[in-house]
Parts: structure tokens; C-alpha cells; sequence
């Protein structure tokens, strides 16, 4: 019994992490799209900030005075941010193998890109090497954590052994 329930821990393993190459691809896709819409921002807001003698930290030290300046200064100062961190993200995750990608879920944690890709993604069968490998990885990954599993909870009902 023990033996199937590992078993069975393991294909769950392999078939899930299976699809974290193609995932993991959809969402570089998704993400790439949101540093363009960012760099758009970034650059228009730049170009203004230039045009009137203003670096870009000097230009947003200038919107103050109002409600709105005030709380369009914070939305700028993020949106800055955000593009930052997700072009860096992006950057890393271009230059990574999708087998790679299974070590940086730091990079694919976007809360935005993350819910849209998820909500289109549809599993599929996997037929590169990175699928394989993933779903090797996978495969030893739910087979350990079915076996640990199995053996914390089988733990106390085990026969002490005379000494």
C-alpha cells in the first residue's frame, strides 16, 4: 500500500511540474508585455521631464500641492518601481533555460502577471526535454513528499523494536 501511495505522489510530482516549462514560457510572454506598456510610461514620462530641464527624479519632486499631484506623484513613483523590478525580472528570466526558471520563482511572482497567466493557462502534454526533465524532477519531488508524508503520519503506530 505504501508503495502506491508513493506511487501515486510521484505522478502527481511528474505531471505537475511537467507543465512548469510551458507555464513558465507564458508567463516571460505576459511579463514582456508588461515591461513594454511600462517602458511606454517610463519613456513619455522622461521626455517631458527633459523637455523642460527636469531629470526624472526632479520632474516628480515637482507634483506636489494638491490631492491629486500628491497621490499622482506615489502612482509614478511605483509605477518607476514596477518597472524596474519587472524588467530585471524579465532580463533573468530571458537569460535562464526554462529548466533554469524551476530555481527563480522569486522572478515569476508578479501578483498580476501571475493571475493572468494562471487563468489562461491550459495543461498540456509535455514534449520537449525541458517537459521531461521537469516532470522527472517532479516525479522524485512527489514521490519524497508522499513517502515523508506517509511516514509522519504511519509514524506513531509503528512497533517498537526490542533492544
Amino acid at each position: 500500500m505504501r508503495g502506491f501511495i508513493t506511487l501515486l505522489g510521484a505522478a502527481a510530482g511528474a505531471a505537475g511540474l511537467s507543465q512548469f516549462p510551458e507555464f513558465s514560457q507564458q508567463y516571460l510572454q505576459r511579463l514582456a508585455g508588461q515591461v513594454d506598456a511600462l517602458n511606454v510610461v517610463v519613456a513619455d514620462f522622461d521626455r517631458s521631464a527633459a523637455k523642460n530641464g527636469l531629470t526624472r527624479d526632479e520632474a516628480v519632486a515637482q507634483m506636489t500641492g494638491t490631492a491629486f499631484l500628491d497621490d499622482r506623484q506615489s502612482d509614478l513613483r511605483r509605477t518607476f518601481l514596477r518597472q524596474a523590478v519587472l524588467s530585471d525580472n524579465l532580463a533573468q528570466l530571458r537569460a535562464a533555460a526554462p529548466i533554469e526558471r524551476m530555481t527563480m520563482p522569486q522572478r515569476l511572482a508578479d501578483p498580476e502577471t501571475l493571475a493572468a497567466t494562471w487563468g489562461d493557462f491550459r495543461p498540456a502534454v509535455p514534449v520537449t526535454v525541458d517537459g521531461a526533465m521537469a516532470a522527472g524532477v517532479g516525479g522524485v519531488a512527489g514521490w519524497g513528499v508522499a513517502s515523508l508524508a506517509l511516514g509522519l503520519i504511519l509514524w506513531p503506530f509503528r512497533r517498537r523494536r526490542a533492544a
